[in-house]
């Protein structure tokens, strides 16, 4: 191709930029005011170009033509919005861009203005933006993996989506254009990238000056109603393809191999989603498909650690004397709760002691060691993998070069400061003073929202304490009981699920509050970047989601059960509701029925909020417009009436998933099947996402991503806290410690009576004596006639019983537990972090491929861009002096001569 022709365009260019900058952020006369081109439908539903069919239609902007209403209050306001519309359409094209607009086919009051970016303004910006752009292809040499032939079943037919040619990029630069690989100009830039670059221009564009306040940007006119709707088209309907020959089709090939559920278990086609989506987009997903592939590991050893318990539970010692009625059937409890509560029989808990020992197992253990080790190798391949992403899709050195400041910055930058760097003057939103003081509202703020989360928990706490009293009393705890419900409804099951559901629903009704509220706290803070302000937010929100979701799990891990005393001296909440107690097994059990209801609740919530919504919403849309389908309706016009995605775009999927790892690593000792059920919901949740931004939403504005932003650390943050909370769930909540020393220390000698280690005895060993006589008189319980004869009642402690000169003292077996408990957690926690730090240190965060393609690279842009321009130069200025020696010669040269 003759680059040449592009050289002669650059005194265009230098023209265009001086027209381009110098009005930016002025507001047009309203004499001179320049208006889009007005034109009829073409008839053309697939067209993705103006009328010409040259100009290809970047962005597609949208407002109500409100000509025809009467109402005068409505009339001076439709005449300032116009006004406001006119001014930004006029500096629109000052700015270089090209309108066309175009009355609805559906609705006569609905106007499409249609923008294009000539080739001039998409190299401008380009520039002024950094947009990394190929040099020449990759000539690196691939090595093919011994895993090719395995991984090519799984992925996307080539012949169908074809692999993206790789490029070695560098950021634009007009000046050197012919240094650039320019097949063809119309597709050079793409157009996920000419989308990105209208959205820069109209998110400056000025639309009125009152007073020395500029106020600009597409968003602030969208969010005062000026204009409806603002967003790049789609390029086909995803059923079929496009009849028009110069559409690609690309939505249709996404839904055909990408969110189609057939494809469930296909590799997703990122190359492709990137370039159709963006970064942004492309990154969520490939990191959404990483994780669901580690899961794989994860769940395949969960689903043997469980299995594992299913095949030992028929020899559980201590839940065969549970159930035992020479054992457990003679063993008589004490009441639960003050006066309404009464004995009871240990029998009636034979069938959740069952039941835990398929959770409370040595398998469990060894699956809590498992997933300390599983979630470091995650975040260290994610690294890797995450690199490699950067080079190829040119995100390296994004935060650097490319990232704007956000408009919503700009507009409030009136103080003037120091740079100190620079030694020049710059403009901020506020001085050191104004930015504490809006530290110190933004940090209160967020801690007085913590403080309602947990007040909400102890609501929960309370709740639990008196429904308690009334199950108790209200339930059947006959001593001979032999009816079907006692096994499974005691007052214990009965508090915890419907305590379980009633905190799942506080915690939907206060994640729609505290959305608001950190979205509020945000904005006031108001971050420089786009970056700063989505890690701002994530921060706030995971804090507030953390606290939301977990401190119910936190409460009945560590804190219920733990701090009761005994029946003689219990102790009591705010002086008046009796602390709580666990079931002789522990809250294990208790701890996986709260996490099987909020996850499983989680997720049928947010699918019902992610796909019947937005479906029925369209679908409400469709149906009114079922009287006029039999028109013939624009590209534009059908993306029109799909769901906007929303300011915080794909926000709540990664706040969805971080809160769902928090769960598979932070409890996964109580519940070892999480990993499998998290598989079985991210495959979905994979094309589910796909289905829904491909087929029931607008088309995003492509936006440029590095990494994960602030996920990143939070996840690092939850692997380390996982270690440390796995631990104490196995040494505090679990029954696990005290069966070892038990068996290892009180079966034998000294302590026990039995010549070899044994489990047996272990129950009556681990329930302590306490006599009737000894209850205070406002909490003994009501006397029963079956009751006479027994003087004692068994309780869940390690105490010595009355009668013993330190009666109701802890003994020593409690002493033994406490030293092996504490000392299982610091050798846990030091094996797993020392085997983590050697993972870390020994896989590398940067291949060494991707190393070398990013050495070959700069290699490549230091020599092209910079190396032939000095060559270029010094061309030109020997040339220059060799004319300046042959002119003086010339002149100074003998007349004889």
């Amino acid at each position: 191709m003759n680059y040449h022709c592009f050289r002669e365009q650059l005194p265009v260019l230098e023209e265009l930029e001086q027209t381009i900058f110098p009005s930016y952020g002025t507001t047009s006369d309203q004499k001179n005011l320049h208006t889009a081109e007005w034109v009829e439908f073409d008839r053309k539903p697939d067209s993705l170009f103006f009328n010409d069919g040259q100009r290809r239609i970047d962005f597609v902007l949208v407002y109500e033509d409100e000509s025809k209403k009467e109402n005068r209050t409505k009339k001076l306001n439709k005449k300032r919005k116009q006004r406001k519309r006119e001014n930004y359409e006029s500096n629109l094209i000052s700015n270089g861009l090209e309108l066309e607009a175009t009355r609805s086919v559906l609705d006569e009051h609905l106007i499409f203005v249609k923008v294009h970016a000539p080739w001039e303004v998409l190299c401008t910006y380009a520039e002024v933006m950094h947009i990394k752009l190929p040099l020449q292809p990759n000539d690196l040499k691939a090595r093919d993996s011994a895993f090719n032939w395995f991984s090519r079943l799984f992925r996307v037919d080539e012949n169908i989506i074809k692999p993206e040619q790789e490029f070695f990029t560098a950021p634009f630069e007009k000046d050197h254009l012919s240094n650039f690989y320019i097949q063809d100009k119309d597709m050079f830039f793409n157009p996920a990238t000419r989308s990105r670059i209208v959205y820069f221009i109209l998110s400056r564009v000025e639309y009125e000056v009152r007073g020395n306040v500029k106020k600009f940007g597409i968003n602030k006119l969208l969010d005062s109603g000026i204009y409806k709707a603002a967003f790049p088209l789609h390029d086909s309907c995803f059923r079929h393809k496009s009849e028009d020959p110069n559409c690609p089709s690309e939505r249709y090939l996404l839904y055909k191999e990408w969110a189609h559920p057939q494809k469930i278990f296909k590799l997703q086609p990122l190359d492709f989603v990137r370039k159709y989506y963006g970064e942004k987009i492309g990154i969520y997903f490939a990191w959404l498909g990483f994780y669901t592939q580690m899961l794989l590991l994860a769940a395949v050893v969960g689903l043997g650690c469980f299995l594992y318990g299913c095949i030992t539970k028929d020899n559980c010692t201590w839940s065969q004397e549970v159930c035992d009625p020479n054992i457990g059937g003679n063993i008589i409890m004490c009441p639960q709760c003050d006066r309404e509560c009464t004995y009871w029989n240990l029998t009636i808990t034979c069938e959740s002691s069952k039941k835990l020992c398929m959770f409370d197992s040595f398998g469990t253990l060894v699956f809590a060691v498992f997933m300390g080790i599983w979630v470091t190798l995650f975040l260290e391949f994610w690294k890797r993998r995450q690199a490699e992403l950067e080079y190829e899709w040119d995100t390296v050195e994004f935060l650097e070069q490319e990232e704007q400041i956000r408009p919503e910055y700009e507009a409030r930058c009136t103080h003037i400061v120091m740079n100190e760097i620079t030694q020049e003057e710059e403009r901020v939103p506020y001085t050191a003073c104004g930015k504490c003081i809006r530290m110190t509202c933004c940090t209160s703020a967020v801690f007085f929202w913590i403080l309602l989360i947990i007040a909400s928990v102890i609501g929960i706490i309370i709740y639990r304490l008196s429904v308690f009293l009334v199950f108790s009393s209200t339930l059947p705890r006959h001593i001979n009981g032999t009816e079907a419900i006692q096994k499974y409804l005691t007052p214990q099951t009965a508090t915890s699920v419907t305590a379980s559901i009633i905190s799942f629903i506080i915690i939907m009704i206060l994640n729609i509050i505290y959305e608001k509220v950190a979205i509020m706290i945000t904005d006031y803070e108001l971050p420089r970047t786009q970056t700063d302000y989505e890690n701002s937010l994530t921060m706030k929100m995971f804090l507030f989601q953390f606290v939301n979701y977990y401190s119910s799990c936190f409460y009945i891990a560590f804190f219920k059960g733990k701090f009761v005393g005994y029946p003689g001296d219990p102790v009591y909440w705010l002086g008046k509701y009796r602390n709580e107690e666990c079931d002789p097994g522990g809250c294990l059990l208790e701890l996986t029925t709260q996490l099987a209801i909020i996850v499983g609740g989680k997720s049928i919530w947010n699918n019902v909020q992610e796909v019947l919504l937005p479906w029925i919403k369209n679908l409400i849309g469709r149906c009114c417009t079922a009287a006029r389908s039999e028109k013939v309706i624009p590209r534009w016009e059908q993306d029109y009436h799909l769901q906007p995605i929303g300011k915080l775009g794909l926000f709540y999927e990664y706040l969805e998933m971080v809160i769902q790892f928090g769960f598979v690593t932070l409890f996964v000792a109580s519940f070892p099947l999480a990993p499998l059920l998290a598989l079985i919901n991210n495959l979905l949740e994979i094309r589910i996402d796909a289905w829904k931004i491909t087929t029931q939403f607008r088309r995003m504005v492509p936006q440029k991503a590095q990494d994960i932003g602030a996920w990143q650390p939070i996840m690092q943050g939850m692997a380390i806290l996982a270690v440390v909370t796995n631990a104490m769930i196995i040494a505090f909540t679990s029954d696990m410690i005290p069966r070892l020393v038990y068996y290892w220390s009180f079966s034998v000698p000294p302590y026990g009576n039995h010549s070899d280690y044994t489990m047996k005895g272990y129950i009556n060993n681990t329930l302590s004596v306490f006599a009737v006589s000894d209850f205070r008189k406002e909490s003994k319980p009501v006397p029963l006639s079956w009751f006479d004869n027994q003087t004692t009642c068994r309780y869940r402690d390690f105490r010595y019983p009355p009668g013993h000169e330190h009666q109701y003292e802890h003994n020593t077996y409690y002493w033994h537990v406490i030293a092996a408990k504490l000392a299982f957690i610091v050798v846990m926690e030091h094996i797993i972090y020392f085997v983590k730090f050697i993972i870390s240190y020994a896989i590398p965060d940067v291949s060494k491929k991707t190393k070398s393609k990013i050495k070959r690279e700069k290699y490549l842009t230091q020599k092209l861009l910079h190396e032939n321009h000095l060559r270029v130069m010094k061309k030109n200025v020997g040339n220059i002096a060799d004319k300046i020696l042959n002119v003086t010669d010339t002149t100074f040269r003998p007349k004889s001569e």
